[in-house]
Formats: C-alpha cells, sequence, structure tokens
C-alpha cells in the first residue's frame, strides 16, 4: 500500500463550458445554459474513473464558473496562477482544465506560451470539455474526463494539450472545427498528437514541448493587456472597418495591434491592404493570418506585413498580445 506521502495527484481546474451545463429536457443538446455544474460533482459522475486512476489521487478546484464565450483575461491570468502553482508540486503528476470548447483554442495557446517551459517540459497540462451538456441523454462529458485523465497520466506525457472525442491535441494546432458533432476539434495539417482508446493512449508524434524562446511574463501584474483586434477579408471589403479602429475611442484603450484573417495565401482586398498602411503607420503592428481551415501563409522574402507563423487568426491575436506586453 502506498503512503499517503507517495501518493501523486491529479489536479482537475474547472472552468464552467458545456461540460458543465443543463438543459430543461434530456433531450436537448442547444437550448442549455453553460456552467452550472461544479466540477467536483462532473467528476464524481465519471464512471470507471478509479481504474484509469491507478491509485492516483483526483482533486479539483473550481477557478470560474463560465460559458467559455465570455472568457476573460482576468480568468485567464487566474487560471494561469493555479496551474503553475499546482505543477510546482512535487505531488502533483499532472494538471487538467475543464473548459468550454468555443474559446478552448485560445486558452490552451495561452498556456503554452506563457507557462514555465521547466514545468510545462515535465509534467502535462490537458484541457478537456463537451460538446452536449452535462443533462444530456447521452452527454460526452465523463468519457472526455476519463480519456484526459489517461492522457495525463501516460508515462512520459508533457506540454499543453486537448483532449476531445477521443482525439489529443497540441495547443499549438488545435482548432474547433464544427459547430456541432462531439468530434468538435482538428489539429489541421498536423494531425492529431494521439489516440485514445479504450484509456490507452496510441502516440502518433512527439509529446508537445514549450517554445524555445518562450519569454516569462509577469502575468499575476498585468492590469492592462495591449488591445489587439481581427480583421478579415472578403469580397467587397473596405477600409472602414480598419479607420474606425485606429479612431481614439472614451475609455478604450488605444489600439496596438490588428491581425488579419485574409483570403486564400494572405490576399487582401486593395483597400484594406491601403488602410492596414495607414496603421503601420500610425504604430499598429500588423499580422497577416489566413481565414482558411488549413495551411499557413506563404510569403516573399521582405513582404510588406508581418505574418502569424502559421498561427490562426485568434492565436495570432494572442501571441501579438504577448509580444506588445514584453516590448
Amino acid at each position: 500500500m502506498k503512503s499517503q506521502k507517495s501518493i501523486k495527484k491529479v489536479v482537475v481546474l474547472g472552468t464552467g463550458g458545456t461540460i458543465a451545463g443543463k438543459a430543461s429536457h434530456a433531450s436537448d443538446n442547444i437550448g442549455y445554459t453553460a456552467a452550472q455544474v461544479g466540477v467536483a460533482e462532473l467528476l464524481a459522475q465519471v464512471p470507471g474513473m478509479v481504474g484509469v486512476l491507478a491509485g492516483h489521487l483526483l482533486v479539483s478546484e473550481q477557478v470560474a464558473q463560465i460559458d467559455s464565450k465570455d472568457m476573460s483575461f482576468a480568468v485567464w491570468q487566474s487560471l494561469l496562477q493555479r496551474v503553475t502553482v499546482h505543477l510546482q508540486a512535487e505531488d502533483v503528476a499532472a494538471v487538467l482544465i475543464t473548459h468550454g470548447t468555443d474559446t478552448l483554442e485560445e486558452t490552451a495557446f495561452f498556456l503554452h506560451s506563457v507557462l514555465p517551459a521547466a514545468l510545462i517540459n515535465a509534467k502535462p497540462v490537458v484541457l478537456t470539455c463537451a460538446m452536449r451538456p452535462a443533462s444530456s441523454l447521452s452527454p460526452d462529458g465523463p468519457q472526455n474526463l476519463l480519456d484526459a485523465v489517461a492522457v495525463a497520466l501516460t508515462p512520459g506525457a508533457h506540454g499543453v494539450m486537448a483532449v476531445c472525442a477521443g482525439s489529443v491535441h497540441a495547443a499549438l494546432e488545435v482548432q474547433k472545427s464544427h459547430t456541432y458533432r462531439t468530434d468538435a476539434f482538428s489539429s489541421g495539417d498536423a494531425g492529431p498528437l494521439a489516440w485514445v482508446e479504450e484509456s490507452a493512449v496510441r502516440l502518433l508524434r512527439n509529446w508537445p514541448l514549450a517554445p524555445l524562446d518562450q519569454a516569462q511574463i509577469a502575468m499575476n501584474t498585468v492590469v492592462n493587456w495591449p488591445r489587439v483586434e481581427i480583421v478579415m477579408n472578403y469580397a467587397g471589403g473596405s477600409a472602414a472597418v480598419v479607420d474606425a479602429l485606429l479612431q481614439p475611442m472614451p475609455g478604450v484603450s488605444p489600439l496596438r495591434g490588428l491581425v488579419v484573417a485574409a483570403t486564400g495565401n494572405g490576399t487582401m482586398h486593395q483597400d484594406l491592404e491601403a488602410a492596414l498602411r495607414r496603421a503601420l503607420q500610425a504604430g499598429v503592428r500588423v499580422l497577416r493570418s489566413t481565414r482558411c481551415a488549413q495551411g499557413r501563409v506563404l510569403t516573399a522574402q521582405h513582404a510588406e506585413f508581418a505574418h502569424s507563423n502559421g498561427l490562426s487568426p485568434v492565436k495570432a491575436r494572442v501571441a501579438l498580445m504577448l509580444e506588445l506586453m514584453e516590448a
């Protein structure tokens, strides 16, 4: 029998989302209210968890209780602080996070970008979710939680990952790709990191590592995040949106950055392009991404607008905000 001191913990941090949602009828998978069930109650409803834990202790903490469409910088900072504390503890083997699907990819990328490399290159941080509420006739949350624990306790696992519908995705590539199916996430061209099959993990690629040049930011001291917005290119696009964003507004921080969800390989309407040049002249950083679900922007050397290094528009926005914090 293991002594109490030798038992390793799996810490689950709850933030709300559909996985914690409830509807008035079990047959209703869209007319629910997110973030209604506490994380401790969710974990108590997962059959087979004891077997997957294999002697590890499961503990939970409610960091937030929100619909992830309403994710805020304040919740990110709280989540980062709690994840860091738990990863630093010798008796913690892994950290799991229950999260809504809408902004999961942004939270995963944020944590991948700011958590100390020494911590996430040694222990796993696994985000999981659900597309159906806890009240559903056939909820997907319990299986996703079971799979997330299986991933977290796989020997050698490390890095920030997302687990959903038996697929494991690295934080760098994960993207919500479907509005309704339970298998709602993709890793684009890269493909999934692994599959979870009957609580066994079949690894397809190496576990993810933190960026080599990752600079640590004192996130607990951040009060005002740099304002970075996303604009999209489309047929009949104009300069109006960019020009409006450049105008000062009472009580709103000045614009520091713009990410363009461009068409195709970073192409932009000529009027939008002209407006972005004005933004550059006004001291606003501009990054060019693509609205395409797969592929990355390939540009000629010395291109006029910096590209996003393959990041989706929402992840490029996070990266640019963090870069502007360091400036």
